[in-house]
């Protein structure tokens, strides 16, 4: 079976589309940052060396420092395809990052895009 074409685009060359997106729905590029660096545990200096060196999407979640544990509960649809049922792991990867920017963009609350539940009190 071919490699996706994804898997070989650079993440450069999407992110701006993040930022647009999020930007026209009043969002802003630092909460897109924070969403990026829940997911993948890249810090604002791993992201803006990401974007610098133009690396892949396989390399961008390849080299990611630590993809969050909760991760597995991005549940959705992206593309009329449920991410929670996509077999493999780099399609997952960049569909969860997919879907968060997405949920992002329609104006989730930070907490619920990153998946924290509530304090008890």
């Amino acid at each position: 079976m071919a490699e996706h074409r994804i898997f070989r685009m650079p993440f450069a060359s999407v992110y701006p589309h993040y930022v647009a997106k999020v930007e026209r729905k009043g969002r802003t590029v630092a909460e897109l940052h924070e969403v990026i660096a829940w997911l993948t545990g890249y810090d604002e200096a791993g992201i803006a060396t990401a974007l610098a060196d133009e690396r892949s999407f396989r390399d961008f979640f390849g080299l990611a420092p630590v993809m969050h544990p909760a991760a597995a509960a991005i549940t959705g649809v992206i593309c009329g395809v449920r991410v929670e049922d996509i077999d493999d792991p780099l399609t997952q990867q960049i569909r969860w990052l997919d879907k968060l920017v997405d949920e992002l963009a329609k104006g989730r609350p930070m907490e619920k895009v990153l998946r924290q539940v509530p304090a008890a009190s």
